[in-house]
């Protein structure tokens, strides 16, 4: 979601309560839209995150170091020389604007006090954060904006700043509900009632005006034509609601993960309208809300930018594989009819005084048949009778060799298919930039990508995941294929229970027993566990395979990952779902 001026609001109080008179005591510029301040205080450091990106503006404080270039920019070298050492004094948010302006008391080159304010404009795509003097005049701005590019609100330096164009909005903290009810009944179309708040309410996001529809009526569409006395009452007791929230800042900080646990939106309300098809996380502060929800979701835009490639030559080895089977399959078919070329070729043979060359078919009893029924026999009259035979002979053995090659390549291309699958399992799972390396460097072990250049220094193998049982046994599952055959081949005991989805591509499981019994709720737990990293994740029941470790093995010359094992039983189980 974009962060709302609700939002805001509740940032400015966290802002103000932890970095009033702190000193500016570094700047950094990790990237062409984002500044990160270095605050200083009797309490310790923070560092302030301002973000321009037209994906994620935002203004927080942040637990994470800045990567930072070795040449600071030119703007860079600006902030550092108008705001070093500046106290921060003041922080102010008009109405519910989405706009933060931080204003600083410093010194200039003659040691004269000054002030100086920093806009952070969150605004989508025109997000902006701006540097300006004590008289309001533009010193430079993260994003210059000229006539080239907007006729109405100029950011240049030298240019006197103008606030944001402002929308003809309420703010709750003007008016009250019942002055918004009349607002929304008076809009000139009939539209739902999330969208009518939408065009009415300052500072309110999608999902705020979507869970006040949700509760208003019950869970099913409102329209602002349909809104009578109950209706009414309704939006006005929880528009009510919201309002003290927001005036009084009382809202608690809520992440929405989706089921893949995929950060989706953040809001200052509980909300109900997902219902069980989303999971709810509080946090700590709004900033913290804020760090980790950008930070997950930038980490998982990092992941699927990198996966590009290697998804992309998974899934063509895929396509390429089925249609290698599928060929193979029909050939395989054609190869069923080899015997017709050998009895064809015996009836010539017991027919050769019949034959004259030149004959272009033979009629003849087929003896191989209990009712000795007559069957034509095809022959090339440019061949005598006897090389006709061997032309059917030769044409038995060649299906019948055929069909015992493709028997060996079907076996041979559907086990690489079940390898290819199961490395791109792992890649959707994949959960960091090293696993994706890991990954990347199985499918140059396994001939599918060309190492580049000389093979660079590589990190300590990752850890497997690891997770703790209701009955207290540690529970371990391979991230990918070559974590698979070291877990189960090189790590776990012979007498530690292995799982796995059955017949399905997804990562082993072991339970570490330590000569123990596990109890049924680790061995549920445990496969849920396998389910849960398998490619059934998102299926109700799940079957999974468990059994000794000793009673695992590795064919010899098999891909990584693949085992086979006997003396096992099988669960069926749902896919056990960790917490955000």
């Amino acid at each position: 979601m974009a962060l709302d001026g609700a939002m805001l609001r509740h940032i400015k109080q966290e802002l103000e309560d932890s970095l009033l008179n702190s000193k500016v005591d570094k700047i950094y510029q990790p990237s062409r839209d984002e500044l990160v301040l270095s605050m200083r205080s009797p309490e310790g450091t923070k560092r302030l995150l301002l973000s321009a990106r037209a994906n994620s503006p935002r203004i927080h404080i942040t637990g994470a170091t800045p990567e930072n270039p070795k040449t600071p920019p030119m703007l860079c070298m600006l902030l550092r020389k108008r705001l070093s050492g500046a106290r921060l004094r003041r922080i102010s948010q008009p109405g519910l604007e989405r706009l933060l302006q931080l204003e600083f008391e410093g010194k200039n080159e003659l040691g004269d006090t000054v002030t100086m304010t920093l806009a952070v404009e969150i605004m989508a795509q025109y997000s902006n954060i701006v540097l300006i003097d004590g008289s309001g005049v533009i010193i430079d701005a993260v994003k210059r904006v000229d006539a080239t590019m907007s006729s109405q609100r100029l950011v240049l330096p030298g240019l006197p700043y103008e606030m944001p164009p402002a929308q003809k909005k309420l703010s709750v903290l003007d008016y009250d509900a019942d002055s918004i009810i009349d607002a929304v009944t008076g809009l000139p179309k009939n539209m739902l009632l999330s969208k009518a708040l939408l065009n009415v309410l300052q500072g309110f996001s999608p999902i705020i005006c979507s869970e006040l529809e949700h509760l208003t009526g019950r869970g099913r569409d409102v329209w602002s034509r349909e809104l009578d006395s109950e209706l009414t009452d309704r939006l006005r007791f929880f528009l009510k609601r919201t309002i003290v929230t927001i005036r009084e800042i009382s809202g608690k900080p809520y992440t929405v993960y989706d089921p893949s646990k995929k950060p989706i939106d953040f809001t200052f309300e509980d909300i109900q309208q997902y219902g069980s098809g989303r999971a709810f996380q509080e946090c700590e502060s709004f900033c913290e809300l804020l760090d980790r929800y950008y930070a997950r979701r930038d980490a998982l835009e990092t992941i699927r930018q990198k996966a590009v490639d290697l998804n992309k030559l998974l899934n063509n080895a895929a396509t390429r594989l089925i249609k290698k089977i599928y060929l193979q399959k029909e050939e395989l078919t054609a190869c069923a009819d080899r015997e017709q070329f050998r009895i064809c070729g015996d009836l010539i043979q017991a027919n050769l005084y019949r034959i004259r060359k030149g004959d272009t078919q033979l009629r003849a009893e087929n003896f191989y048949d209990e009712n000795l029924a007559e069957i034509t026999v095809k022959l090339d009259p440019a061949l005598s009778p006897a090389a006709n035979s061997q032309r059917y002979y030769k044409s038995y053995q060649k299906a019948k060799t055929a069909e015992q090659i493709l028997q060996v390549q079907i076996v041979q291309a559907e086990a690489e298919l079940d390898y290819v699958s199961s490395v791109l399992d792992s890649l959707s799972r994949a959960a960091s930039v090293r696993e994706l390396d890991e990954i990347r460097q199985e499918l140059v072990e396994q001939g599918y990508l060309k190492a580049k250049g000389k093979r660079p220094k590589q990190d300590a193998a990752l850890p497997p995941l690891s997770f703790v049982s209701p009955g207290g046994f540690t529970v371990l599952v391979g991230r990918n294929n070559r974590q698979n055959d070291k877990l189960t081949l090189r790590q776990a005991e012979k007498n530690d229970i292995w799982l796995h989805a059955k017949d399905i591509p997804g990562s082993h499981t072991v339970i570490v027993t330590k000569g123990q019994e596990p109890d049924d709720a680790t061995l549920l737990f445990a496969a849920s566990l396998a389910a849960a990293h398998s490619k059934a994740r998102e299926s109700g029941k799940v079957p999974v395979d468990y059994t000794k470790i000793r009673y695992v093995s590795k064919p010899q010359g098999a891909k990584p990952g693949r085992v086979i094992y006997t003396n096992q039983k099988t669960l069926f189980v749902e896919p056990y779902q960790t917490e955000p």
